[in-house]
């Protein structure tokens, strides 16, 4: 069951706010669901190309769904995906933890200032 309100909450989010899948469901599967960093971590991708799929066919039957940006951005981002991944493997885990909350700090506290 905390797996479902995790998935609806980063599904909600992640329309609401184009947020949701690392930013919302990793720490919740890590802290609520107790999964460990690296598979909280690809889950959560996983989880993301499900939630996107469903999104790009409500936007794409709608006519907002730009091919040409869309690879523009996604194929160096599965690119990166795949860098991120071998990097995360050298990477320990509590680095990973600590770099992860500074970073969503980070981007909270520049958020709120512009």
């Amino acid at each position: 069951m905390r797996l479902v309100a995790i998935g609806l909450a980063a599904g909600v989010f992640s329309a609401f706010f184009g947020v949701g899948g690392g930013i919302l469901a990793v720490p919740l599967l890590i802290l609520v669901a107790g999964i460990p960093e690296r598979a909280a971590t690809a889950t959560s991708l996983l989880a993301i190309a499900i939630t996107a799929s469903a999104g790009v066919v409500v936007f794409g039957l709608r006519g907002e769904v730009d091919i040409g940006y869309a690879l523009l951005v996604g194929l160096p981002a599965a690119a990166g995906a795949l860098a991120g991944t071998a990097w995360q493997q050298r990477v320990h885990t509590s680095t990973l933890t600590y770099g992860f909350a500074l970073l969503l700090t980070g981007l909270g506290v520049w958020m709120l200032g512009s």
